[in-house]
Order: C-alpha cells, then sequence, then structure tokens
C-alpha cells in the first residue's frame, strides 16, 4: 500500500511559479497510474505564470479565493470547484481573497517537463 503524506513531499516552486508537492507520479513511484496528482499553492495577491500543457488538467480547489484565465474566459473560483483545462489552453490563475488559494492539481497524463509552455 502506497500512502503519501503531505508535508513529507518536498515543496518546490513550479514553472508557473505556484508553491507545489507532487503526491503522486507514475515516473517517481512504482505506481500503474496514468495521472500525476500535485498540491498547489497560491499565495495572497499573487498570480501564477500563464501557462500551457500538451495534456488535460483539472484544479479542485481546496480553500481560497480565485480568478482563473483558461483562454479568453475568467471565472471566478472557490472551495467546492473543479475546473476542467483542456490540452493546450493558456491559463494562469490568481488569487483574490484573503488566505493562500490551495487546489489539487490533476495531469492527465502524467505531467512531464516537456509538455509544459511558460509564456
Amino acid at each position: 500500500m502506497l500512502v503519501r503524506k503531505l508535508f513529507d513531499c518536498e515543496e518546490f516552486v513550479a514553472g508557473d511559479s505556484t508553491l507545489l508537492r507532487e503526491l503522486l507520479h507514475p515516473d517517481k513511484q512504482a505506481i500503474d497510474l496514468r495521472y500525476s496528482l500535485a498540491h498547489a499553492i497560491v499565495p495572497v495577491g499573487e498570480t501564477s505564470t500563464p501557462h500551457s500543457l500538451t495534456t488535460s488538467e483539472v484544479y479542485y480547489i481546496l480553500s481560497g479565493r480565485g480568478q482563473m484565465h483558461i483562454g479568453d474566459e475568467t471565472q471566478m473560483v472557490e472551495p467546492g470547484d473543479a475546473v476542467y483545462i483542456p490540452p493546450d489552453a493558456k491559463q494562469f490563475i490568481r488569487n483574490t481573497g484573503s488566505e493562500p488559494l490551495v487546489f489539487i492539481c490533476i495531469v492527465d497524463p502524467a505531467w512531464r517537463r516537456e509538455d509544459e509552455t511558460v509564456y
């Protein structure tokens, strides 16, 4: 059985400037999984760097409030919202609240550096 504890995962600044902890990734654990799962934080007043992935992505908002930008669309997001981000869509998220914006990222197939373009 594989159980990963959030605070046992190294925190790093991702290419899009979010604070990230990778929980599950098939290239890093011996697991039969297509997708990768990460925990992300955008600090108060901050915005992730515009970027796109050649793969699909889902954000699930855990806490905080923000403004999600995908292509030409913008929508406010809050806890309990799931956001689908299609492949090749230019995207970023802005923390518009008074607490850190915390969300789960699911990338399918699993995230790879060569699949990401940071603008």
